[in-house]
């Protein structure tokens, strides 16, 4: 429930889509998991909690009039637009389907470029607002690793850092199948799911070029990407840290040349040559664009702080000795995750060896 509460509120406070929490209810009463624990309930706000596990529910089962009334009321309620799109041939529940697939698409893309695994991406855990919904076994990334798997008892992977913008597209050709009947055409509910190929990956190059200053798409800039993605792959670079790291060296002003101001960037790196080459192309963006403009994005765009799991475990050992300090400082600094606040450094630096030790599952 604190991890849930906590990890809401820092979503919220990066712009990424999500339900909400409201508060945290505990209770001395022991509840068996993988562990006894003590009781809890977080109290979430969302303006629906309707998944698309609902619409498979009803199609599954044969009840097509239910299945009507559901995606009438939220079509009604949340995307009235679809009555009046004439795209799709005019098929309301088709325009639904590619407006949830649109939604869903920008959601992930945003995940991804601050580096979140959700952990439990089944049709049941997907809202049909395109909302970050049910946070169990999640994880902002540490080491930058594309196929990080952040619950334990995911032995597959199904659901790894990397995969996740195809799983999620997998969803929602589940949900484009139980909304079939309603559809009509299977071509029509194909043609809706397609946005997909094209939104999710733009989105997404949108969102890492804004990390690297980038206020639009430029043809330099996807390269840029991609190969400071693979630097910090290859090298096991601390994601969150880098990315604040070089906005700061960005903001400083500092020249190229200056070895003790890009130190603490160039230093997260093993293969510092590759690094110095990839930074070189990266500076010349930076002459052209301006640095100050450059800086200014970068700062809004790369969080000091994220919840990292050890943060969030120590903040619930405390909690369970009746000491909710860990929790109020963590709120605040999830709140404001771009701000500097000083004197509180430690919670945005590395994790401790012992936090790879850490099992997450569906449990948490």
């Amino acid at each position: 429930s604190i991890r849930e509460f906590l990890c809401s509120e820092a979503m919220h406070a990066l712009g990424i889509p999500t339900t909400r929490a409201l508060c945290v209810i505990g209770s001395d009463y022991p509840v068996y998991r993988e562990q006894p624990e003590t009781a809890a309930v977080v109290t979430r706000l969302a303006p629906c909690f309707i998944r698309f596990g609902h619409f498979e529910h009803f199609c599954h089962h044969d009840l097509h009039v239910q299945l009507r009334q559901l995606a009438d009321y939220v079509i009604d309620r949340f995307y009235p637009q679809c009555r009046l799109d004439t795209r799709l041939k005019g098929n309301a529940y088709a325009n639904f389907l590619q407006a949830v697939t649109e939604r869903t698409a920008r959601m992930v893309a945003q995940w991804q470029a601050v580096g979140f695994c959700h952990g439990v991406m089944n049709t049941d855990n997907m809202s049909i607002l395109g909302l970050t919904i049910d946070y169990g076994p999640f994880q902002f990334l540490d080491a930058y690793n594309p196929g990080h798997i952040c619950n334990h008892s995911d032995t597959q992977g199904r659901y790894a850092y990397n995969k996740q913008p195809n799983i999620a597209y997998w969803n929602l050709f589940c949900l484009g199948q139980a909304l079939l009947p309603l559809i009509g055409e299977q071509e029509l509910a194909l043609a809706a799911l397609e946005p997909y190929k094209t939104v999710f990956p733009a989105e997404l190059e949108k969102r890492l070029g804004a990390k690297l200053g980038l206020h639009e798409a430029r043809p330099e800039g996807k390269a840029l990407i991609e190969g400071i993605l693979k630097l910090l792959a290859q090298d096991k670079v601390d994601f969150t840290i880098f990315w604040r790291t070089l906005s700061r060296w960005v903001a400083s002003n500092a020249p190229l040349d200056d070895a003790a101001a890009l130190a603490p960037v160039r230093d997260l790196f093993i293969d510092r040559p590759a690094f110095d080459t990839w930074l070189l192309s990266y500076s010349e963006l930076l002459t052209h664009i301006g640095r100050g403009l450059m800086a200014n994005l970068m700062l809004k765009t790369n969080p000091k702080y994220v919840l990292r799991n050890h943060l969030g475990e120590e903040a619930i050992q405390k909690a369970k000795l009746k000491d909710f300090s860990g929790v109020n400082t963590l709120l605040a600094l999830l709140e404001t995750p771009f701000d500097e606040h000083p004197g509180l450094e430690a919670y945005a630096g590395f994790p401790p060896d012992w936090a790879s030790s850490i099992e997450i599952s569906c449990s948490s």
